[in-house]
């Protein structure tokens, strides 16, 4: 993966985008961090179908996905049969 400075990817972005498509991800940095990633729309979609399960994969899953948040128990209060009337 190729490292372009953000002033070099904005001034040259013809370039950087066909180095995009030709090479693969691109990497742009801003003072020296790691700041965004350039990847060909193919790459994209795979990227985004990989990270959903599809329903039949989450109702076959054995782990939960979510925390099942239940009130505490016995802190309900009844209603009398008296006050329906």
């Amino acid at each position: 993966m190729s490292t372009w400075p953000v002033q070099d990817a904005k001034a040259r972005f013809s370039e950087f985008l066909d180095a995009c498509l030709a090479e693969g991800p691109q990497l742009v940095t801003r003072r020296g961090a790691e700041a965004a990633v350039l990847v060909p729309v193919d790459e994209w979609r795979r990227l985004q179908a990989e990270a959903r399960p599809s329903l039949k994969q989450l109702l076959l899953s054995d782990q939960a996905r979510a925390e099942l948040v239940l009130p505490p128990r016995g802190k309900a209060r009844r209603r009398t049969p008296g006050a329906l009337r």
